[in-house]
């Protein structure tokens, strides 16, 4: 018999004339997923020659590989390993008959799948992704049972194949793919070292091109966490993100029930190019890269996190459809989201200092997680820190309420701009009262969801009011003075209502405060004050916080007093030039002012200055 009667030549089983025109048009968008598909097959090849060894004793002492090799001049790719290989019979079922066993079905569906880059995984078509990129396909394989006779199958991508035994020496599988001609670039070296840096990075077996090895094997997910040192941890996050400053911390993942997770979650510092709207973790399959971006997995306000998740129990090629919808991945999120919160309250506990640095960087995710979160608000919530202007630079929200409990319990004063309201923060430090500093945009959001889970305590700003601690108690002023039986106050006020003019929603009140050097406050009640910035930021506006106000002049303040003395001794516009500035002062420290105001500020003081200059 010739060798030409001994080539089995047939028609691979499918109904449809050529599926081949389709896989190349729908299969994938990214062509260069055939090499993934073609490796992944090699690397479960060389596992299950693995598990038999161990079942049947086959005492196979084998160094485990995959070798890639590329000839120009030939124009073809080859991915060879030393894995478990095939007969003859098992190319004829595992290539003709069960790659296409849905290939009806794929016809008839292919076209309603939204993400075309998941076609394969839905219908086990992994090893005819070649066909995107090559002309003709031939595999050489030889089985690694005793005896077994070597098998070439050739393909030219029609359903038309060849069949015939070899002599191969080796065990294993080698599959060459002739490139087509508008496909060249995947005769490039450099190119298929990029394709396998992406795709195969971390499989647990050596993968060589031209005889270097291109992968890492072991990655450090797969390693115990308790025999890895900080250095590594960083050493990988390097290895990942090159360009990156090194992580504020990591957590490892070693998940076994009720699902099975590993990975390191890694905590970036955010620079101004981060994107902080966009997955930053790689996921992968039994170590097989799927995608770099899966926000699926990850909760929302932990969308900064950076790292790698291995996740064998999702398909190779997940939809997003799938995510969005396997309750499996629910679980995924719930557990990223409770050992994140471990590891803040583990931060928090260990070094104050330490992690106030970190918490500059996430406390705005934190907080975000908070309020839509309650597991993770309830883990978190007593190791929130906030700055203070008390000695200790950080506090908790428990820590503050119980240090100024006997001076106003359950009442928490803050601000929100230190420049804008440090003459309100110098009066309170000089009375020893202490205030927490809630200068991020989510600030006002977290107040009123702070003070809506733990009832009783409010939240206000330390321009809305003027707290008694601050007040001097002597009653002096309250007394009534000469013949018009008003009192020091009534004088103050009535002396500034007049000189100030008619000052639409400005209410003037009067108070002896224990710090003499503030001459007037301008008071913005926090209820009207956040009623107007809520409703300003549901897009409907209801006028400037600034509509209503209260003046409040300090009567212990020597300028104070001085304008009541020029007043009453007919110096009206000295008495009008010193009531404007001291307005204009405290006003500053709410809003800037536009050209004219400031002009007439500006001018304003240069007249004061002379004035004072000529009562010298």
């Amino acid at each position: 018999m010739s060798e030409k009667e001994q080539v089995e030549k047939g028609t691979i089983s499918i109904h449809t004339e050529n599926i081949f025109p389709i896989i190349k048009k729908w299969l994938y968008s990214d062509h260069e997923i055939f090499l993934r598909e073609l490796v992944s097959n090699s690397v479960d090849a060389i596992h299950k020659l693995q598990h038999v060894n161990v079942i049947e004793g086959l005492q196979i002492a084998d160094d485990y590989a995959i070798d890639i090799s590329v000839d120009k001049d030939a124009g073809t790719l080859t991915v060879k390993d030393n894995g478990i290989g095939m007969t003859a019979d098992e190319i004829r079922k595992y290539i003709n008959q069960i790659a296409f066993s849905s290939a009806e079905e794929f016809v008839q569906k292919f076209k309603d799948i939204e993400d075309k880059n998941q076609i394969i995984g839905h219908f086990g078509l992994g090893f005819y992704s070649s066909f995107m990129v090559a002309d003709k396909v031939e595999i050489r394989s030889r089985s690694y049972q005793k005896d077994a006779t070597g098998a070439h199958w050739t393909c030219d991508g029609t359903t038309t194949y060849e069949l015939e035994e070899i002599e191969k020496e080796d065990r294993g599988t080698e599959v060459t793919l002739h490139i087509s001609k508008d496909e060249k670039d995947f005769l490039e070296p450099s190119r298929i070292r990029e394709i396998l840096k992406k795709y195969c990075n971390f499989l647990p077996v050596p993968i060589r091109l031209a005889g270097d090895v291109v992968n890492d094997s072991e990655p450090l997910w797969t390693r115990s966490a308790s025999e890895i040192k900080d250095e590594e941890y960083v050493e990988f996050y390097r290895k990942l993100y090159p360009l990156s400053d090194d992580p504020l911390f990591w957590i490892h993942l070693n998940i076994d029930f009720p699902f099975n997770l590993k990975g390191i979650l890694y905590f970036p510092r955010i620079s101004t190019e981060f994107d902080v709207t966009k997955s930053h973790i790689k996921l992968y399959c039994n170590q097989v890269f799927v995608s770099d971006n899966c926000p699926e997995l990850i909760p929302e306000f932990l969308t900064p996190l950076q790292g790698c998740l291995d996740a064998p129990d999702l398909p190779l090629n997940v939809s997003r459809s799938y995510l969005q919808n396997e309750p499996q991945v629910r679980k995924i999120r719930e557990v990223i989201s409770g050992r994140v919160a471990s590891k803040i309250v583990d931060l928090a506990k260990q070094d104050r200092d330490q992690f106030a640095e970190i918490w500059d960087n996430i406390h705005t995710f934190v907080k975000y997680g908070m309020m839509r979160d309650d597991k993770f608000y309830d883990k978190v919530k007593d190791q929130v820190i906030f700055r203070t202007t008390a000695e200790n630079k950080y506090t908790t929200l428990p820590e503050y309420l119980e240090r100024n409990k006997e001076r106003h319990e359950n009442k928490v004063f803050y601000a929100n701009d230190e420049a804008a309201q440090a003459t309100y923060l110098r009066m309170f430090k000089n009375q020893g009262l202490e205030a927490l500093i809630l200068d991020a945009m989510i600030d006002s959001h977290f107040i009123q969801f702070l003070e809506m889970k733990q009832q009783g305590v409010t939240f206000e700003r330390v321009d809305a009011d003027v707290t008694q601690n601050l007040i001097d108690e002597d009653q002096g002023s309250k007394l009534v003075e000469g013949k018009d039986e008003k009192t020091a106050d009534e004088k103050i006020k009535t002396a500034f209502e007049e000189l100030l003019g008619d000052k639409k929603g400005m209410t003037v009140r009067v108070e002896s405060l224990k710090d003499p050097s503030v001459p007037a406050m301008i008071l913005l009640s926090e209820h009207a004050r956040r009623f107007k910035e809520m409703t300003r930021m549901m897009g409907r506006e209801l006028g400037d916080a600034m509509e209503e106000y209260t003046l409040l002049l300090n009567e212990n303040n020597p300028v104070v007093k001085k304008i009541r003395s020029m007043k009453e001794q007919g110096r009206q516009e000295d008495a009008r030039l010193l009531g404007q500035q001291i307005y204009d002062l405290a006003m500053l420290s709410h809003k800037a002012f536009d050209k004219e105001q400031m002009e007439d500020f500006l001018e304003r003081s240069n007249r004061i200055l002379e004035m004072v200059g000529k009562d010298e």
